[in-house]
């Protein structure tokens, strides 16, 4: 190496920096050495935040990377540590969010000499990215960056990863070639527009109709379109369902909100928005098994519109009429642009009407089971109270469990954009308690609030310890009922109530937060669920609230096939 050169460490560090990249999360090993020792010997804006496990640092990544719309960037060392980091990867993949996972290797020169920790990260890693390689020289470093974060930030979002042996780190690179577009740091980078008339034939088939549904799957949030939503949405009276994952497209609060509709957090109430539709419009949604109910509706051979950024997406499960293949947000404003040219917007389809009746009568039934004070406590009764106690910017992380189909059912989120995190791709349990943390490193001034069951919980606790490192203003809140409640109440609808192996023994979440520093309470009667929440929201600094609550398979749970 010359005076002025740097090491394939020290490079990808530079490069990291160059995409105005803010904080890392990871987990420290053998192999990771250098890049460690340039994290700490350069001067750089970042802020390294050291995990418990890899699990978690891609977790904190994709958290990161849903409130901020900038890539989220995890590490790991080779060996288990690339194997770790594996589920976060495929969860920000699969659920268009961009997600950059390194991992450090043992050195190119020990390649098929048996050395410890030895996997072939490229293979390991094909699957479950969108991009992905193990860099073989230190002079490909910068352009091996590029390359990645072209590919989480163009197109539809994703994961990407970088493999980093351990003998690259030391090796010399130009510190001419350090450089990035600064288009992709933040996606979606470079928005591609719809095709000439595309938008045009859209409107003509939305307009024919006579009972016409939008469906709004995540992409409109990661587009940032819930202005141009919420404009085309009220000018045509459209009613609009969701997607869990498409929470935030527009506020729940909104005149043509109807609510989740499908088969996990959707109402019988909602499904007839999506079952008595003539027309569904497909907007950023791969209408896939639970929006649809596993394809219940809408039927084979119905009127479908799709708006997508992703060609495949279009036709997969369904033919569409019409297709717009394009950036979101660039899609519906062309649409606006069309309907101011031609005077229209004032054609009503009753969408308001329809979402006002759908959500009194939803909330009828719901209130009811929310004001009760049995015990357990009804996570209903739960869910009610944090509408009541949240601030209006709070932003509420979930795991896939017991807390998801409640929240997604009867929480009416009030602001439009990502205010409500889940992992609905391969809803992997201890998904919250991380991605909680990375939420607030990129969203520290909305309250963080992240809800679990018992079972979650178990998974991924280690990261209180980081949570308190942190001083993360942040409430967990806990729905105990000891067992896997998701799988149980499964047993009980499809099993006939044959149980095995899906009870735990009690574990006093509330006393195992204190441990590691956290201020928390444990609740058992329902009179004292509110102030208590009250005060865990309150408080500056991690708090967790372990709520006793009905086991899911004696509950209502807003779960369609449970409901029948």
């Amino acid at each position: 190496m010359t005076a002025n050169s740097l090491n394939g460490a020290e490079a990808m560090v530079r490069m990291l920096d160059a995409h105005q990249v803010k904080h890392v999360f990871g987990l420290c090993g053998d192999t990771s050495l250098p890049f460690y020792d340039a994290m700490r010997g350069l001067d750089h804006g970042m802020t390294h935040v050291l995990t418990r496990d890899e699990r978690s640092a891609a977790y904190m990544a994709d958290g990161y990377a849903r409130v901020t719309g900038r890539p989220g960037v995890c590490e790991g060392p080779s060996g288990g540590g690339a194997t770790y980091i594996l589920p976060g990867l495929i969860e920000a993949s699969e659920s268009s969010y961009a997600v950059l996972g390194i991992t450090t290797d043992i050195s190119v020169g020990t390649y098929g000499k048996y050395p410890l920790t030895e996997v072939d990260q490229e293979a390991l890693m094909r699957p479950v990215t969108k991009w992905n390689t193990v860099i073989k020289q230190a002079t490909h470093v910068p352009r091996m960056v590029r390359a990645a974060f072209r590919a989480m930030t163009t197109g539809r979002p994703g994961a990407a990863h970088l493999g980093l042996p351990y003998d690259i780190q030391y090796d010399a690179v130009d510190p001419e070639d350090i450089w990035a577009d600064p288009m992709h740091q933040s996606y979606p980078a470079y928005r591609a527009a719809p095709a000439p008339g595309a938008v045009e034939a859209a409107l003509d088939a939305i307009l024919s109709a006579k009972s016409p549904v939008i469906v709004c799957g995540g992409g409109i949030v990661i587009a940032g379109a819930m202005a141009e939503l919420d404009r085309l949405a009220t000018r045509l009276d459209l009613p609009v369902v969701t997607s869990i994952s498409g929470q935030g497209s527009l506020a729940e609060t909104h005149p043509q909100s109807v609510g989740v509709v499908g088969s996990n957090g959707g109402t019988d109430e909602t499904w007839e928005a999506l079952a008595g539709a003539d027309l569904v419009i497909f907007m950023g949604c791969r209408a896939g098994s639970t929006t649809t109910a596993r394809w219940e509706a809408p039927k084979p051979g119905g009127r479908i519109v799709h708006f997508d950024s992703d060609p495949m997406v279009i036709g997969a499960n369904y033919r569409a009429e019409v297709a717009v293949v394009a950036d979101l947000k660039l899609a519906l404003a062309a649409a606006n642009a069309v309907l101011d040219r031609k005077g229209q917007g004032h054609a009503t389809f009753g969408g308001a009407a329809a979402a006002e009746d759908i959500k009194r009568r939803k909330f009828t039934q719901f209130q009811t089971l929310a004001s009760s004070n049995d015990a357990p406590i009804r996570p209903e009764r739960v869910i009610a109270t944090l509408q009541r106690v949240l601030p209006e910017d709070a932003t509420v992380v979930s795991d896939p469990g017991t807390s998801c189909p409640y929240f997604s059912a009867y929480y009416q989120l009030p602001k439009a954009g990502r205010y409500f995190i889940t992992n609905r791709a391969h809803g992997a349990l201890g998904y919250a308690m991380s991605a909680a943390l990375g939420a607030w490193y990129g969203r520290p001034e909305s309250k963080i609030v992240a809800l679990m069951g018992d079972g979650s919980f178990g998974f991924t606790c280690g990261e209180l310890e980081t949570v308190c490192r942190a001083r993360a203003n942040i409430t967990y809140i806990v729905f105990s009922n000891s067992n896997f409640g998701w799988i149980k109440a499964s047993q009980k609808d499809d099993k006939g109530a044959r149980y095995h192996n899906v009870d735990f023994t009690r574990v006093d979440q509330a006393a195992v937060a204190a441990a590691y520093g956290v201020t928390s309470w444990k609740v058992e009667a329902p009179q004292d669920l509110e102030a208590v929440l009250r005060r865990a929201i309150a408080h500056d600094g991690p708090t967790l609230v372990d709520v006793i609550t009905q086991p899911l398979e004696e509950s209502n749970a807003p779960v369609r096939r449970w409901m029948g």
